[in-house]
């Protein structure tokens, strides 16, 4: 064997690598065709869960976790077994998101003290009239002013933030009961068949302003911007109405504490 040849690998190792290097070009491929028009998904679900945190978090931060995500489901989703790649994509990059804010406390203990405060005077207003208290009965009851009430709201949804929206198993996500089944064991279906009535039965109670927020936030994947110009309503008060649709389901799912 002269010198120029003795390094030279078989041919059937030589295609080996050539059928192994074209394999992973066409699935890089694949995986940059399902990341790229996926990349404003991510910016869509940062701003919603951002809506939710305010000045919390940096937007920066949950933007590059949910990027991530996306790359993540690009490189596991397979047709076969997943939802179409949207609905997958959208599950694992809130996921992501989520995950970077574990941990994280957003509710001093006064604001404990106030949460536990309006929801003992929405329960006490409830036994004695037979109905939900308005937001003025409840600020009365509760001994603050409407406003008060409102950033008291908003604070209760930050402290529950990660929880109402699905990061631990014994609380699933409100969204997530609202998105299409990707379940294939029949145990979890019913299960699922289950905390979607009682979620309904719950939001046919609400108000009907209540019901049309939650729809719209959840079912139709609206952002509080969105919602706002489609209520003819600035985009704080729809902050203030979603946080009051969210305590206010909580109470009825029993969420009360």
């Amino acid at each position: 064997m002269s010198a120029g040849t003795s390094g030279a690998l078989p041919a059937k190792a030589l295609q080996a690598r050539a059928t192994e290097a074209y394999s992973t070009q066409a699935r890089e491929a694949r995986e940059e065709a399902l990341i790229l028009p996926h990349l404003p998904l991510v910016r869509h679900i940062v701003q919603k869960i951002a809506g939710h945190l305010g000045r919390h978090v940096d937007f920066g931060d949950l933007v590059s976790a949910g990027t991530l995500g996306l790359i993540k489901a690009a490189k596991a989703y397979d047709p076969g077994k997943h939802a179409q790649f949207r609905t997958y994509a959208y599950i694992r990059i809130r996921g992501a998101v989520l995950d970077e804010l574990r941990g994280r406390c957003f509710a001093s203990p006064e604001v404990n003290r106030l949460v536990r405060q309006v929801r003992q005077a929405h329960l006490v207003f409830q036994a004695e009239h037979g109905r939900p208290p308005d937001d003025e009965e409840l600020a009365g009851r509760a001994g603050l002013s409407v406003e008060k009430l409102y950033r008291t709201m908003e604070e209760a949804r930050r402290q529950h933030f990660l929880s109402i929206h699905g990061l631990t198993d014994e609380q699933p996500a409100l969204g997530a009961l609202l998105a299409a089944d990707d379940t294939h064991s029949p145990e979890p279906r019913a299960e699922r068949r289950e905390l979607i009535e009682r979620l309904t039965r719950a939001i046919q109670e609400l108000p009907q302003r209540d019901r049309t927020l939650v729809l719209l936030y959840y079912e139709r994947d609206l952002t509080m911007r969105e919602i706002a110009e489609t209520l003819g309503v600035t985009e704080s008060r729809v902050s203030q109405m979603h946080a009051g649709a969210l305590f206010r389901l909580s109470l009825k799912l029993g969420g009360a504490r």
